[in-house]
């Protein structure tokens, strides 16, 4: 509907009608007007399906949702790092909308992946802003093509479940914008997502629902936004002051609280009805939006969507080990299948998210299938799933089973009580149970495989005695027959972790600070998040960031770049060959990485900048192509408010993982705003040194033949040239006085003019 339509229906309206819109009418659909001929939307649960609740409705999945494919959760779909295999996931939800009339999809989740621990991280891509915000665009592109809305969230700086509705994120404005909003950023620019969902917590003193500097200032003003922003379900504290900072929409319906907050506040003066007919025009541009997007008599096909859940399964799951090639099976007499998971398959996580799916993957029954009469499958239970309570007699059974066979797999992982929306994690084990029985296979028989299903890492003090273990995550109904497609080489496993596996929890860089005092929780480890932190502090993880094995293998060779010195506003274009050099056809990951050779501040050792999936047959070989631009070299100068090159020379790193480079060039990128620093008083003589002009008057001081051949010594020189101009002035006898002083800060900071 046109914008001028929309204003002369807001004029219609009594005051009373205008506040009712800015809540929704219950706990899923927005508000109507029906003498004004105003509809109602409905909106429901979805990052990895859809979770349409009929009759009582809830916000955390408690009560039984209409039956829609569940695809594997966002950890997972990372993992696949496949942008064109998440844009057909999208499109697929899209169309389940549309067949059940849902005309907003509440997702993705985009969060930071600050730690471990966060019992929401299933739902959330990675500990990488680049890798997340390509993914979650390709997402939303595919939804939204189908004609229904999406809702990225939580907008901003949500990442743990402990205190969610009212801890304060405390965060620096760099670590602020290169890592927690970078996630989001560029996913606005270019995906423009319906609406954008306002999280529960604070950010640096104030409430998302109410931050005028988050919801207006960025988002709108600097990002460009149009689109609506809806509350996180049941996160509006002050209404009028939700208006004010730029929240459109509170969901659910607060029964006529927040209204009698908006009406009150136009009455005394503390809110402008021009500040409340816009927050309406965007609640109606949304829902006359969605009404003209509707299908009618729109259909999906259950079984192509449960295929299509298996292809981004057997694509998102990860060979994490796979010693003296044990994986693909083959040649197996016989095979022990052992756990509670291969029965009773943890396939999607706990909360909001959680999906009744349309059908459900029996594992063991798709290893049989697989396997058919050639081999002896024996299924033991191993563990109970209904605590962490060791029962000998159930490890008796397992291990009686695992000799008998010429190979066993071990099915593992969290158990819901483990990990869901709601609380985090206390630590990185598996239960106890499960530990006790991998431990206790892996003495009796050799040929150990061990199958996991989590939502974030896990420790693996076992590793060790096991030949193969195969990361499934959550892969949705249709884990069971992905599962068995690559342990059995139907497939060749692709993913690649989109998070670091520490090897233990305390090696996390949150660690200390996590998850607060109850009142905040400062993020004190500023950019270093993941890999940036374990790169940087040289760390050495579990399994690092990006690492992913196959059943091929691949050469990297003949980096090349097209230009080797550029100014901040050109592009630099980097080609690299990779050819397939295994017996298997297989997909491999290309990562590009950028190291900053020498900075004045404070950055990563490197940041994963580029990533393409591409697929090779045996002896195929591809040149791959990226394209670096400004934002590529940059960092978030506060100083400027804005994002910055320094001038130098940046290494191009293109490796397998964050830890294993291959191939690097070095690019030197000039900048076309240099930053020149004020000096003062207290500024050193290095820092003058440094100057141009600076260099001048230290001629003349007769202080520029501190150098090596000086004969003063590198102790001796650092000590002078760390002395502050004032200092050199107390200490100078009168030679230096603060007349002199005066005139040289007068010269310096003169010639930045």
């Amino acid at each position: 509907m046109e914008s001028n339509r929309l204003r002369e229906l807001i004029r219609e309206m009594t005051l009373e009608e205008k506040a009712s819109l800015c809540s929704g009418l219950d706990f899923w659909n927005t508000q109507p007007i029906p003498r004004l001929g105003i509809p109602s939307i409905m909106m429901t649960d979805g990052p990895h399906g859809l979770r349409k609740q009929e009759g009582d409705a809830d916000h955390l999945g408690l009560n039984l949702s209409i039956p829609a494919t569940c695809f594997p959760s966002a950890v997972g779909q990372a993992s696949s790092w496949d942008s064109e295999l998440v844009n057909k996931v999208g499109k697929a939800i899209g169309r389940e909308a549309q067949a059940q009339n849902i005309s907003i999809v509440l997702g993705p989740g985009v969060n930071i992946k600050r730690s471990p621990l966060c019992g929401r991280n299933f739902e959330y891509y990675s500990e990488d802003p680049y890798l997340s915000s390509q993914l979650s665009t390709s997402f939303i592109k595919g939804v939204q093509s189908q004609g229904v809305g999406t809702s990225l969230k939580h907008f901003a700086v949500n990442n743990q479940e402990y205190k969610r509705m009212s801890i304060d994120a405390v965060v620096d404005e760099q670590a602020l914008r290169e890592i927690y909003l970078a996630s989001f950023e560029e996913v606005v620019k270019e995906a423009k997502p319906w609406t954008i969902m306002a999280a529960y917590n604070k950010v640096n003193g104030d409430f998302c629902s109410e931050n005028k500097r988050l919801l207006t200032d960025i988002l709108r003003e600097e990002w460009g936004y149009e689109g609506l922003v809806v509350s996180d379900w049941g996160a509006v504290n002050e209404r009028d002051r939700g208006i004010s900072a730029g929240l459109d929409l509170e969901m659910p319906s607060s029964n006529g609280l927040g209204n009698q907050k908006i009406v009150d506040a136009i009455r005394t003066g503390v809110l402008t009805e021009e500040e409340l007919d816009q927050t309406v025009e965007n609640v109606l541009t949304l829902v006359f939006k969605a009404m003209e997007s509707k299908k009618k008599n729109a259909t999906y096909d259950k079984e192509e969507h449960h295929l299509l859940a298996r292809e981004a399964a057997r694509e998102s799951m990860i060979l994490l080990k796979n010693e003296d090639q044990i994986l693909p099976i083959n040649n197996a007499d016989s095979i022990s299948v052992i756990g509670a998971l291969a029965i009773n398959p943890r396939y999607q996580g706990g909360g909001s998210s959680h999906i009744n799916p349309t059908q459900l993957d029996d594992i063991l029954a798709e290893i049989k299938k697989i396997t058919a009469d050639e081999t002896k499958v024996v299924y033991s239970e191993g563990y109970s799933l209904e605590g962490d309570q060791i029962y000998e007699s159930m490890v008796y059974d397992a291990t009686e089973a695992a000799k008998q066979s010429d190979l066993a797999i071990i099915f593992a992982g969290l158990p819901d009580r483990y990990e869901s929306e709601g609380f985090d994690r206390r630590h990185l084990q598996l239960p106890a149970n499960q530990i006790r029985l991998i431990e206790a296979v892996a003495e009796v028989q050799k040929n150990v495989v061990v199958v996991l299903s989590n939502g974030a890492p896990i420790e693996m003090p076992w590793l060790q005695n096991v030949k193969a273990v195969l990361e499934g995550y959550l892969g949705g109904q249709a884990l069971g027959g992905a599962i068995a497609d690559l342990l059995f080489g139907l497939a060749n496993p692709s993913g690649k972790l989109a998070e670091t596996f520490p090897k233990k929890l305390a090696h996390n860089p949150s660690y200390t600070n996590y998850p607060g005092d109850g009142e905040t929780v400062e993020y004190r480890e500023g950019v270093f998040v993941g890999y940036r932190h374990y790169d940087t502090k040289d760390v050495e993880p579990l399994f690092p960031f990006g690492f992913g094995l196959s059943y091929t293998t691949f050469e990297y060779s003949d980096i090349t770049v097209d230009k080797t010195n550029i100014t901040d506003e050109e592009a630099v274009k980097v080609s690299v060959k990779v050819k397939n050099t295994g017996s298997l056809p297989g997909k491999e990951i290309v990562q590009l990485y950028v190291k900053d050779v020498e900075s004045t501040v404070s950055r990563p050792e490197k940041e994963l900048k580029r990533f393409e999936k591409i697929s090779l047959q045996p002896n195929e070989e591809q040149v791959v192509t990226f394209e670096l631009d400004k934002r590529v070299f940059s960092y978030y100068n506060v100083k400027l408010s804005d994002w910055h090159v320094e001038s130098g020379d940046f290494e191009i790193l293109v490796g397998k993982s964050s830890r294993e480079i291959v191939l690097r060039e070095t690019v030197h990128v000039e900048s076309t705003v240099p930053i020149k620093n004020k000096l003062t008083r207290y500024s050193t003589l290095n820092e003058l040194l440094e100057h141009p002009v600076g260099l001048e008057v230290i001629k003349e001081m007769g202080l520029d033949q501190i150098d090596e051949e000086s004969g003063l010594g590198s102790s001796t020189q650092d000590l002078i040239l760390g002395m502050t101009i004032h200092s050199l002035s107390v200490l100078s006898n009168g030679s230096l006085n603060e007349e002199m002083v005066q005139n040289i800060l007068l010269t310096v900071n003169g010639a930045d003019k």
